[in-house]
């Protein structure tokens, strides 16, 4: 059985569409160790010079996705990337805070590369997890909420087997039920990008992806580069 793929109709709308994808198992993610810590900071110093006072909105990883939002009627500046989101957050802040091992890593690489990327415990999720259109049925619960809320039809939802959405409005947020906690020891990690060439930023964002989690989190991993001609893990 799958554990994440695309639905063929986001494959055929956004030919440009590469993903690193990591099934990942027998993780530890309690805090960040002091290297991991340190890594995380200098990142953030690195990605903060080199962004310096170019617009955000001019980065063509995140300009390719706020196109990508905005072609399934949403928009992307009410509705942020999760790249763009954490990007912001940086460059008007001065820093994004640790939360854990997992969240960490993910959050240091999305930034390095200005690239969402996803982390979601599976424990409640049958999978496989879809990338698809919404038909606005299923059902989705906000970090923080136990509020059941449906998403609006025609937006692009990552939805598990049993139709419980584990993200909305593509890479905008991440539910309650899949959030990543210092219990997570099994996920399907995701980076993916809509630029053109972008297949080989999202090499090398699995590639960085899969030496951090080896390091800090351990564990064992399946992975692989999904795109048009290989939609499923």
């Amino acid at each position: 059985m799958n554990s994440f793929q695309y639905d063929a109709e986001i494959i055929e709308n956004y030919p440009n569409l590469a993903a690193g994808v990591i099934v990942a198992r027998r993780m530890t993610n309690d805090r960040s160790p002091a290297a991991l810590r340190e890594l995380y900071v200098a990142e953030q110093a690195a990605v903060k010079a080199r962004i310096g006072s170019t617009p955000l909105s001019e980065l063509p990883t995140l300009g390719a996705w706020r196109r990508a939002i905005s072609a399934f009627g949403v928009s992307p500046t009410k509705y942020r990337s999760a790249a763009e989101a954490l990007l912001r957050r940086l460059t008007k802040k001065g820093d994004i805070p640790g939360i854990n091992r997992l969240v960490d890593i993910g959050n240091l690489v999305s930034i390095r590369y200005g690239l969402p990327v996803a982390i979601f415990d599976t424990r409640q999720i049958e999978p496989p997890i879809t990338v698809r259109y919404a038909d606005g049925g299923e059902h989705f619960t906000d970090l923080g909420s136990d509020v059941i809320v449906h998403p609006e039809p025609g937006e692009v939802i990552f939805s598990d087997n049993k139709r419980m959405v584990v993200a909305r409005r593509w890479c905008w947020r991440q539910s309650a039920t899949s959030a990543s906690s210092q219990s997570t020891t099994e996920a399907v990690i995701t980076v993916e990008s809509h630029h053109e060439q972008g297949t080989n930023d999202i090499e090398s964002a699995l590639a960085d992806l899969k030496q951090l989690l080896a390091e800090y989190a351990g564990g064992s991993f399946d992975a692989a580069i999904l795109n048009g001609d290989n939609p499923a893990i």
